[in-house]
């Protein structure tokens, strides 16, 4: 029964009354990218832009959108949630309504954004809900996390061709990817800051489905 209930409480989102309190101060982070040096936080290059990708633990995405050319910098964070800055050991809980997010800074004249979304839907699977494989919890929902209109209706139509795709294929998955429009970014704790470059061996959850999502090509 503990384990159901711990199962339960992480999977359902909370709510005001739930959700854990959180502190006024931001936690410690890093300062600069690991890889590429770059500041990790604003202000960014002029003629940049910005979005959050949740597609699970944030270790293994993050690597893979840093690596895009285009991409000015990544960072690990926690958005989506209710409780202001966050610990990683209290997003866990499932208690603050968070999900592990990628902060993507990127050039649109080299990378387009459809080229990004293009990149989200087939690096993850985005069909499982409160889950990313044997991750379970809110922590590891799929989230597209936008900053403008465009942004949004860029995120919507890419959900709707890859949901098309998916049925082609056979897949019976409904897409449960949370779309809105961006709230309060945490950065996460140094020691997440570019994890999988300064642990080559580290743990990477990311598995696709196999599908091939028809835009940005």
């Amino acid at each position: 029964m503990f384990l159901i209930d711990m199962f339960n409480k992480k999977t359902i989102m909370p709510d005001a009354e739930t959700a854990l309190r959180g502190r006024e101060d931001a936690i410690a982070t890093a300062v600069s990218h690991f890889v590429s040096g770059r500041p990790l936080k604003s202000p960014y290059p002029e003629g940049t832009e910005k979005i959050l990708f949740g597609m699970g633990c944030f270790w293994g995405a993050e690597r893979l959108l840093w690596n895009m050319p285009g991409v000015y910098v990544t960072a690990a964070g926690y958005s989506g949630g209710l409780t202001p800055n966050p610990t990683y050991q209290e997003t866990t809980t499932g208690l603050t309504g968070h999900t592990e997010v990628v902060l993507v800074v990127y050039d649109p004249k080299v990378v387009p954004l459809s080229r990004l979304l293009k990149t989200f839907f087939e690096e993850h699977d985005p069909t499982q809900g409160m889950r990313q494989g044997n991750d379970i919890g809110t922590t590891y929902r799929s989230a597209i996390y936008v900053y403008d209109d465009a942004q949004m209706k860029g995120a919507r139509a890419a959900r709707d061709a890859f949901q098309a795709a998916l049925k082609m294929s056979g897949h019976t998955g409904k897409i449960t990817t949370q779309i809105e429009m961006a709230g309060p970014l945490y950065f996460a704790e140094d020691y997440h800051q570019q994890y999988l470059a300064k642990n080559p061996d580290g743990y990477c959850g990311l598995r696709g489905t196999g599908i091939s999502c028809p835009i940005g090509a």
